[in-house]
């Protein structure tokens, strides 16, 4: 199985320091600076766009791992690829072809992930696991920072895993050491974690309990 990587989520940082931010996650260990953009649409919250990224990609050396829960994911591609992410993933519930999508991404050159809610089955991303280069595994429905994990999510997890043992699957909602810990040995490399991190004393002992 891929090495655990740690993703922090600025959702749940301080947005009015995203210099600070992303200065404290470089500190912390983390590997990834995860960006979670909604549209209203597919989810009811409003977050950023790709402006917000290209504000903070200067002062971070952390990859970009950006979570698009929006309706038509094809229209954000090129301006977040152009923004500087690396990681763009979008849902397979979303209004767009999958496949076009994916292909898009990589065309941008940006690798290409996957997501699903907590209540879509496995099978509907069979089609694609092959030609993504991650899977996400929404552990919380998406739209709103600061949920409680879901334990049903795990068997997901373990679906994905046996189908793609060398693939990157990422894991978002209800992170902290406990959960961690679970979605790990259920097959998750990928953490995502905000309000965990961000709200630690010492984020750098927060992003080690993760990986514990």
């Amino acid at each position: 199985m891929p090495d655990t990587i740690i993703s922090a989520s600025i959702l749940n940082s301080d947005l009015s320091d995203l210099r600070g931010t992303a200065s404290k996650v470089d500190g912390s260990g983390a590997e990834w600076l995860h960006f979670d953009v909604m549209d209203g649409e597919f989810v009811d919250n409003i977050t950023f766009g790709s402006s917000v990224l290209a504000a903070v990609k200067p002062h971070s050396r952390a990859f970009m791992d950006v979570h698009l829960m929006v309706m038509h994911p094809q229209k954000q591609v090129k301006l977040f690829a152009d923004a500087g992410a690396q990681m763009i993933t979008f849902h397979a519930e979303s209004d767009c072809d999958p496949k076009e999508v994916i292909e898009m991404i990589h065309g941008c050159g940006c690798r290409a992930g996957i997501a699903v809610k907590p209540k879509t089955p496995v099978s509907g991303i069979v089609p694609y696991i092959t030609d993504a280069d991650m899977v996400l595994v929404m552990t919380v429905e998406p739209g709103y920072g600061g949920q409680g994990f879901i334990p049903e999510t795990l068997d997901k997890i373990r679906d994905v895993r046996r189908m793609a043992p060398e693939k990157d699957i990422e894991v978002d909602g209800g992170m902290n050491r406990e959960t961690s810990k679970l979605v790990r040995e259920a097959g998750a490399n990928v953490i995502v974690a905000g309000t965990f991190l961000f709200r630690a004393e010492d984020m750098g002992a927060a992003v080690s309990g993760l990986r514990a």
